[in-house]
């Protein structure tokens, strides 16, 4: 369930800085290059906006983790490392056309609804395909990407697993929605 306010409290602040910093230091081989004091300076000067962000990606089972930084922007690069598709964000189909379209048994949200109440991205397949460099992620379950619009036209959507030492990518009915399939956000600090 999602926070209704976007603005941490400093003790929520705390707690989640501490949850990052831990995560950080005991999965290094996701950012080598940098340091837990160069994100926290970057965390700290973000607006709170940010971190109510990353704040949500964590409370809905992503275990947000730097997995990279973009020289031209100078942002850190943020993005859901949980083993599976993050829980609390599962059983969704992929966006709001598909959830209007779904006349019986529709599903409380949709990915791209969900991301944007997050403030976060929905991973493209170029990005899955680069999170898994540090996975393996998604052993069991399968996490909606964004889809490109000649795909979308038809009614389709596509998803990512990894299965048998592989990345896959798979197309479904974007109105479809499964209890082991959820979405990965990105969101750049």
């Amino acid at each position: 369930m999602l926070a209704k306010t976007s603005e941490l409290t400093v003790e929520q602040s705390e707690e989640l800085l501490g949850i990052l910093k831990a995560r950080f230091e005991k999965n290094t081989k996701r950012h080598p290059a940098y340091n837990w004091t160069q994100v926290q300076l970057k965390l700290e000067d973000a607006d709170n906006g940010k971190l109510w962000s990353i704040h949500q990606m964590e409370i809905t089972g992503g275990e947000p983790d730097v997995i990279g930084f973009d020289e031209e922007t100078g942002e850190f690069i943020f993005c859901d490392c949980s083993a599976e598709s993050p829980k609390g964000r599962r059983s969704v189909c992929y966006d709001g056309e598909a959830l209007n379209s779904r006349k019986q048994n529709k599903p409380d949200n949709s990915a791209l609804e969900m991301a944007a109440e997050m403030g976060i991205e929905v991973l493209t397949e170029e990005q899955y395909r680069e999170l898994q460099q540090l996975g393996p992620f998604d052993q069991k379950t399968s996490s909606w990407l964004r889809t490109p619009a000649d795909i979308r036209e038809h009614s389709g959507a596509i998803f990512g697993d990894y299965r048998y030492g592989k990345v896959f990518v798979y197309h479904n009915g974007a109105e479809s929605y499964y209890a082991a399939r959820g979405f990965r956000g990105l969101l750049r600090v």
